[in-house]
């Protein structure tokens, strides 16, 4: 049987082997070729970064999470340094959902710049840069570690080293799959309803019936009123199409950075929003000036299509009061997406938005089919205010976040946001009562639905301010990190769990667990070999973990997979835990330096050693890898990868343990 097992890891291995990626390609120069002594020159790191990857820089915080790039020169009498490395025109991305905060990162191509000064002719300028790859497609970040020489005779640079780490950023998969065919249509899908939504305004929905007589008393022939009608609809699409693409230039991906981390702009924004909600609240009206509708109004009576596309326009104009809101937030919402976003997005609401006018206006005997104008219609707009209020606080959530203000941590968010949409299930109900409201005499079936929808959303947030994870809003709440009051964490952290006991009782106490740990209060080994000997010791099969610090995908999967009573029951029970992370910079004793048959370089750290561990044995530089050995180290199963189903992981873990016993 043993045998048997050695056979499937070595195919298992072989199948592995084209995971080792080296997605980056380094240059290293000199900005004078022979500088001379004295002289003030600039060392240039040049990298070439295959398509669908990215690079993190050198210029945020390190203590965020991602890998940050980073230089060491060694110390030498022919040159010294004058300041520090600098990246040049690195992008930037700020991360809500994992890290919280701001990081910078280069596409294709990337530069970083380290001014030094030659103080012998014969030059010898040696160090090493680590930095961090990561994949757009699947979110697989691959850290490495080179060096590189420039002398007065020559250069080398890029050596590969093994990869010291490997995360999974979802901010910058969010960020590329925001301008994917599915998402792109899923943002179309909204701003049209947006413009259904927008037809159920009281400044637009009694125009309807005011724009079919227009036409069925200005065109007596149907041909004419066809071909007008048709034109009115399009002349619709095409006021609003330019809208958007005067705006497009202004709007594109460049915009994104400042949108994401800017607080000047996400706070103009959250402004924005506020003032929106307050004017569907019925505090005041956003209307342009009187004269203009007027003067554009009149040339609406000239005859022929002109006519008509300035009828068209006069609409557009009248209705802003309650349609500019709305076409204000699709724009923001396509902002730092491609520069077709704006055009995108509102092509999706004016068509929904002409389409209606268009039909009513060909078959004008539909209009006895339509709902009498009321009260309906302001309830419809303040119903689009509360919506706005709760969208207004996650741009000022950005700004929080991106500067540290600690204005909106998670529980200050999620009861802002629980008390509006209780105030939008109450006025619903007809509790609360706005101006322009009508008297409500009874509760109509439609109102009764959507406040009961809305309780439900208010329900499900309830326990978030406990420390719930409330997975379905993690993209639009602050990260857990900002939580103070979270529960489940301190019972977990408190609780302990039934393998703890079994640790600590029957084999060595884990070395390193005062700076490494386990989630959800597991209990395990972080060292290889004391590992196999508690393994040994207890008969049960291990659990590999290959992790890092600044991993995202493993933070995810803890949080979403791990955490599932299944998983965290079979964790505890059936299996010795071993995480071995694979970026961690603690140095080891020197009597535990090895080197490496990998890259034939010395391995001083924990994480160079678990990453060596990891490629050498498995063939493999990504996390999170998952991976089930017996007590004699051999492997059981297949490894498993990144899978947030919960299921194929209960399998993976029943697999493992079934074929140790």
């Amino acid at each position: 049987m043993k045998k048997l097992f050695f056979l499937a890891g070595i195919l298992m291995i072989f199948n592995l082997s084209a995971q080792v990626l080296h997605p980056a390609k380094w240059e290293v120069s000199l900005s004078e070729k022979a500088p001379k002594k004295g002289e003030e020159v600039n060392v240039i790191f040049d990298v070439k970064i295959d398509d669908d990857w990215y690079l993190y820089s050198s210029d945020f915080d390190p203590d965020l999470g991602p890998m940050v790039t980073e230089f060491t020169f060694e110390e030498d009498p022919s040159y010294e340094l004058i300041g520090e490395v600098k990246p040049i025109n690195p992008s930037k991305k700020y991360d809500s959902l994992i890290w919280g905060g701001e990081y910078t990162y280069f596409k294709h191509t990337g530069q970083f710049i380290q001014k030094v000064k030659i103080l012998d002719a014969k030059y010898q300028i040696k160090g090493s840069y680590t930095y961090q790859v990561c994949s757009d497609v699947d979110g697989k970040c691959i850290p490495f570690d080179e060096d590189f020489e420039l002398t007065s005779g020559g250069s080398k640079s890029g050596a590969t080293d093994l990869p010291i780490t490997n995360t999974e950023d979802k901010g910058l998969l969010k960020q590329r799959d925001s301008n994917s065919p599915y998402s792109l249509l899923s943002f179309m899908l909204v701003a049209f309803l947006a413009g259904l939504a927008a037809l159920l305004t009281p400044c637009v929905f009694p125009m309807i019936p005011m724009t079919v007589t227009y036409f069925t008393g200005k065109d007596k022939n149907k041909k004419g009123r066809y071909v007008n009608s048709l034109f009115y609809g399009f002349s619709i699409v095409l006021i609003y199409s330019l809208i958007g693409a005067v705006l497009a230039p202004f709007m594109g991906p460049e915009m994104a950075n400042d949108l994401a981390t800017g607080w000047l702009p996400n706070l103009i924004f959250f402004v924005v929003f506020l003032v929106f909600a307050l004017s569907f609240f019925g505090l005041f009206e956003i209307t342009l000036p009187h004269k203009f509708v007027n003067n554009v109004d009149a040339m609406g009576d000239k005859g022929g299509l002109i006519g008509v596309f300035f009828m068209a326009l006069t609409l557009v104009l009248v209705s802003f009061s309650c349609t500019g809101p709305i076409v204000g937030s699709i724009l923001v919402e396509s902002a730092g997406g491609l520069a077709l976003k704006p055009v995108l997005g509102m092509l999706a609401f004016s068509a929904a938005f002409a389409i209606p006018f268009t039909l009513f206006a060909l078959f004008p005997n539909w209009l006895n089919s339509l709902p009498k104008s009321g009260g309906w219609l302001n309830s419809v707009k303040v119903v689009l205010g509360f919506v706005e209020l709760a969208l207004a606080l996650k741009f000022l959530s950005i700004a929080d976040q991106a500067y540290h203000w600690h204005l909106l941590d998670r529980e200050i968010y999620l009861a802002f946001w629980i008390v509006i949409f209780t105030l939008m299930g109450f006025y619903l109900l007809g509790k609360i009562k706005l101006p322009g409201d009508s008297e409500l005499k009874q509760v109509s079936v439609s109102r009764l639905i959507l406040s009961i929808i809305t309780f439900t959303f208010v329900v499900y947030l309830i326990p978030g301010m406990f420390g719930a994870p409330l997975k379905a809003m993690a993209g639009y709440l602050p990260p857990m990190s900002t939580h103070d009051f979270d529960i489940p964490g301190h019972i977990r952290t408190s609780g302990g769990s039934a393998n703890a006991v079994s640790l600590i009782e029957t084999c060595e106490e884990p070395l390193y667990d005062r700076f490494l740990e386990w989630p959800h209060g597991l209990e395990g080994y972080f060292d290889y070999e004391q590992a196999l000997a508690c393994a040994k010791s207890v008969g049960k099969p291990i659990f590999v973990d290959f992790t890092g610090h600044g991993c995202v995908n493993c933070r995810e999967m803890e949080a979403r997979v791990w955490s599932e009573p299944e998983v965290l029951k079979r964790l505890n029970n059936d299996f010795v835990l071993l995480a071995l992370y694979v970026d961690d910079k603690t140095e080891l004793p020197e009597n535990k330096w090895y080197t490496s048959s990998y890259d034939q370089k010395v391995k001083k750290t924990i994480g160079k050693q678990n990453a060596d561990f990891q490629i050498t044995r498995f063939q493999n530089n990504a996390q999170p890898f998952y991976v089930v050995l017996s007590p004699e180290g051999e492997l059981l199963v297949e490894p498993q990868a990144y899978d947030l189903n919960v299921n194929n992981f209960v399998a993976f873990l029943e697999k493992g343990k079934q074929a140790y016993n």
